[in-house]
């Protein structure tokens, strides 16, 4: 019984609430979205883990707010997944307020972002500009998934949409930078998340962020300085009155050192994170990034 009321919350949470977005005008959609983000019960375990660690962290004002806010990104956030599959470009330039110019798209370059705000339409307006990037993805796989065949469903699926918006394969960065290596000899591009905890790779670079020490992942910055391969960092978010999207770019160019090109890059989710606390997807493992 456990087995099928963990499916059946996935399938609602995962499918059949966000998969509202496809039959319902957005901005009807997203005023559903904000009455349903009140329901307590929905992404309950993971919404009050998150709430419980920014709490921790000082970055809870009023906790009901703060619930509120989380549900209602993360339930924007699977909906994209399901607009990107029905919506086009058309779709995306009326709800997508862009600031900033990716670079040319015939060189080598890294774009880098963060897992906050909801990022699909930051890939399917690099593409439409002519970018072509390869997703930096980890095999999917782990406990997490056993005994959730809708959530490995989901994850296997979002992944694969992301590969076809951005026209690239993806490439398995799990064991090594190479494939990243290869792509940009060739004078390919890549994109990732790079706020990602620092235990699942093999080097890491202190930065400041929310006025603590911080431990981020650094070997695809040190490849970017290394190599002389010019960053952009880039953020996709949401205003959380309107539903609307937002795009802000921001070309980096080649850098000489990577902990300063790390700190200025995490400066950014330093600034948004204080912007919108709620809005981080990884509030929940935030012991993780964070020293002592």
């Amino acid at each position: 019984m456990a087995r099928w009321r963990t499916e059946l919350r996935d399938l609602l949470e995962l499918v059949l609430l966000p998969a509202l977005a496809v039959v319902l005008p957005w901005r009807l959609c997203f005023r559903v979205f904000r009455r349903l983000a009140r329901w307590d019960g929905l992404y309950q375990a993971p919404c009050h883990t998150a709430l419980a660690q920014a709490r921790a962290f000082g970055w809870v004002q009023d906790d009901a707010d703060w619930l509120l806010k989380r549900r209602l990104v993360t339930l924007v956030d699977h909906a994209d997944f399901y607009l990107s599959r029905t919506r086009p470009n058309a779709w995306m330039r009326r709800h997508l307020a862009v600031q900033g110019v990716w670079p040319h798209g015939n060189v080598a370059g890294i774009a880098c972002t963060f897992h906050w705000g909801a990022g699909m339409w930051g890939l399917r307006h690099a593409h439409a500009q002519g970018l072509q990037l390869h997703p930096l993805v980890a095999p999917l796989q782990g406990a997490h998934f056993k005994g959730r065949s809708v959530l490995h469903w989901y994850a296997r699926e979002r992944t694969a949409e992301v590969g076809r918006v951005l026209g690239c394969s993806a490439l398995d960065v799990s064991a090594s930078l190479r494939p990243v290596l290869r792509a940009l000899q060739q004078g390919e591009q890549v994109v990732a998340a790079v706020d990602v905890p620092p235990d699942q790779v093999a080097a890491s670079e202190p930065v400041q962020v929310l006025g603590r020490q911080m431990l981020v992942p650094s070997g695809l910055l040190r490849l970017a300085v290394e190599r002389r391969v010019p960053v952009v960092l880039y953020l996709t978010g949401i205003d959380l009155h309107s539903g609307e999207r937002f795009l802000n770019i921001r070309p980096l160019g080649v850098r000489d050192d990577v902990g300063l090109l790390a700190q200025e890059i995490f400066k950014e989710l330093d600034q948004v994170i204080q912007a919108e606390p709620p809005a981080w997807h990884f509030w929940g493992e935030a012991p993780r990034f964070f020293r002592p």
